[in-house]
């Protein structure tokens, strides 16, 4: 396709191709009540997507005893596995990754979900096929760290100026900023726009239709 910018299109999952947000905040608010821990509200609870589910816990209470961390997070993956089994892909969004793919981009994940996570919700929605690379935090470094990014520009032999991150969370946007890479934010996930402003993404879209105009137009 000529006049592309770029060539590889990186993609976080929850809250941004996935609607796994009140999912998610639901399970943690859960695993917290489960070990009698203060319960996060959801603000804070939402705040969190986006880093792997220790950094996250980490996050929610630093300082915690050490041997509360293994349980929380087993808790929460618990809850999560009852908690996810209604939640889909964002409408349009898997129209959007086949036409980007017919269009000739390659397209990769980078996700604080685990590899188990990420495999079992990319076949229950259909779109593997649609990828050529994936990061999950536990082969990785969490987010912002710029290693996922990193990994996949080896991987898929692409230099980082011809990359673009796409996130809901500042920590995706840090993360690209980090690595060098070029990112557009969605305000329909997790963070709100304000939040994602402060880290410059060419883009902010409010909805799956405006991302894909976007990306189509300019990326």
């Amino acid at each position: 396709m000529p006049n592309k910018k770029f060539d590889l299109i990186v993609f976080d999952w929850d809250g941004t191709l996935m609607d796994s947000t009140a999912a998610i905040v639901d399970s943690l608010q859960e695993a917290a009540t489960a070990l009698s821990l203060p319960v996060p509200d959801r603000k804070r609870a939402a705040h969190i997507i986006g880093l792997g589910i220790r950094e996250a816990w980490e996050a929610i209470f630093p300082g915690l005893d050490e041997a509360l961390y293994p349980q929380l997070v087993a808790l929460y993956r618990k809850h999560y596995l009852v908690n996810s089994t209604k939640i889909t892909l964002f409408e349009g969004a898997k129209a959007m990754l086949e036409e980007l793919v017919s269009r000739g981009y390659l397209l990769a994940v980078a996700t604080g979900k685990s590899r188990r996570g990420l495999n079992r919700a990319m076949e229950e929605t259909g779109i593997t096929a649609c990828f050529d690379g994936t990061r999950t935090v536990d082969e990785s470094f969490s987010k912002p760290h710029p290693s996922m990014l990193l990994e996949l520009s080896n991987d898929l032999q692409v230099p980082v100026n011809r990359m673009l991150m796409v996130g809901d969370t500042g920590h995706d946007l840090l993360m690209a900023k980090n690595a060098g890479v070029a990112s557009v934010g969605v305000s329909y996930g997790a963070h709100p726009m304000k939040e994602l402003e402060k880290f410059s993404p060419l883009y902010i879209a409010e909805s799956v239709p405006s991302l894909r105009q976007w990306l189509l137009a300019n990326a």
